[in-house]
């Protein structure tokens, strides 16, 4: 049994696939999946579990290069938008775009976690980095 990381095996599974640039998304529970995109369903209640925990326990098995967040979430949900900044303070680049605009690239993800947020905006486009070389992939 795997005893750290990421326990859900989908989610390790995608995890462990991923290569560098290819990206992934967590979701609250009302953005619509792309047609042809796997989606990893973890929502159990409303609001359970939160894009936050979910997102928290994604990067603690998951080396992240950027991620991308929707603009509207700076005025409308300011825990996404505390979450982003530590983001940026742990040297991922950190971009915000048009709603829209996420919801059109998340067609290139390779899965979907759907988590059971509840609040506007709460999604994230991660993209992967690498866990090797010199400060370019490196883990700090």
């Amino acid at each position: 049994m795997k005893r750290c990381g990421h326990l859900n095996r989908e989610v390790s599974r995608v995890l462990a696939r991923m290569g560098h640039t290819d990206c992934i998304v967590i979701a609250d529970c009302g953005l619509p999946v792309p047609e042809g995109i796997e989606c990893i369903d973890l929502s159990i209640a409303m609001g359970e579990p939160t894009f936050v925990r979910v997102l928290d326990s994604v990067l603690a098995d998951f080396k992240a290069e950027r991620a991308l967040f929707a603009t509207e979430a700076k005025e409308h949900n300011p825990a996404v938008t505390t979450r982003a900044s530590r983001l940026r303070d742990e040297q991922v680049q950190v971009d915000f775009v048009a709603h829209e605009t996420l919801k059109i690239l998340a067609r290139q993800a390779r899965a979907v976690i759907r988590t059971g947020e509840a609040t506007p905006y709460a999604n994230v486009l991660l993209y992967s980095g690498v866990i090797f070389g010199d400060s370019h992939g490196a883990r700090r």
